[in-house]
Parts: structure tokens; C-alpha cells; sequence
């Protein structure tokens, strides 16, 4: 965990082109699964808008150049061997939560490493939606408020997590660090 990967101003700005593809409407229901996702509401309740980086606006340009710094200091520090970036900006409307997961599918194994930067304006533990995130699949959780400009990043593989509902809207933008 990195609070304060992004600054309060850069956070704000990302935050900016999130909302605004938001109320453009880009977004759509998420699913769960890969290829044809199915939506199950009861399992999933956010809505997505996936990253493409030719049409980036300037925040999430200056993000995605933070995040590709990332990339090269893992893979020069653990030799993971990471390649691209899966990225997508998450709306999760009020009430809304993801039940406990693992990032990766069953018959694909290049997701990695998850990084998950939040977007959200002075958020505190009341307004829920903390990340609840199992660092032994047997042992205690451990609940990350999902403050604004905080980094978060775990092997995709490894780790099982949930997002608990939030009282208000939250936002973020999560991906995947890829292999070949």
C-alpha cells in the first residue's frame, strides 16, 4: 500500500476525467468472468469504463506514465516479467460492493499483479467501501479505507479480497500488470 502515489491535485484531476466519462455515459455494468461476463448483481455492483490509452486525457496520462514507472521497478526488483497494464476506472454506486475474489481466471494466468489506485475525496472508514483483503487465505483480514491518491498492489493470483459496500460513491481506477 503507497498512500500518496498520486498527489491531491493529480487525484482530483483523474477523479475529474473519471466523473466525466461517467456522466458521458462510457461506462457499463460489470461482469463476472471472462470473455462474455455475466452480470450478477449480487456478487458485483460496480460499472466500468476500460482504459484506452489513445484517448487519455491529461491525468490519466501523467497516471499511466506513474504506473509504467511501476512496472519497470517491479520487474527490475522481482523479475516478475510484467508487460502491459488491463486498466479500467470502477464507479461503485451507493451500496454497492464486490464479494470475495481473486483476480485471475482459471484458464489464464498472465494477470499478475493488481493495482488498485483510489480516486475518492476525503474518504474516511464510515463511508464503507474499504477493501477487505485476506493476506493469509486462512487468517484475520485486513481492511484498506480507500482514500484518495493511495496505491494498492498484491499478486493477482495470491491474494483474496472483497470490496465491502460504500455509503457513498467510490472510485478508482484498477488493473492488472500482465505477463506473456
Amino acid at each position: 500500500m503507497a498512500p500518496g502515489f498520486l498527489s491531491a491535485a493529480e487525484t482530483g484531476a483523474l477523479r475529474g476525467e473519471c466523473r466525466q466519462a461517467f456522466t458521458d455515459g462510457g461506462f457499463h455494468a460489470a461482469g463476472v468472468g471472462k470473455g462474455n461476463a455475466a452480470l450478477r448483481s449480487e456478487i458485483r455492483g460496480d460499472h466500468i469504463l476500460w482504459v484506452d490509452e489513445s484517448r487519455a486525457g491529461p491525468a490519466l496520462q501523467a497516471a499511466l506514465a506513474r504506473l509504467e514507472a511501476l512496472r519497470q521497478a517491479v520487474n527490475l526488483d522481482l523479475f516478475l516479467g510484467l508487460f502491459d497494464l488491463e486498466l479500467h476506472f470502477s464507479v461503485y454506486p451507493p451500496g454497492n460492493g464486490y464479494q470475495r475474489h481473486l483476480d485471475r481466471f482459471r484458464d489464464d494466468d498472465r494477470r499478475t499483479l493488481t493495482v488498485i489506485l483510489y480516486l475518492n475525496e476525503d474518504w474516511n472508514r464510515e463511508d464503507g467501501g474499504l477493501l477487505r483483503f485476506w493476506p493469509e487465505a486462512d487468517g484475520a483480514p485486513l481492511e484498506i479505507v480507500p482514500a484518495g491518491g493511495t496505491l494498492v498492489a498484491f499478486l493477482s493470483d495470491r491474494f483474496w479480497h472483497e470490496v465491502l459496500p460504500a455509503r457513498r460513491e467510490r472510485l478508482s481506477l484498477t488493473g492488472w500488470f500482465r505477463r506473456r
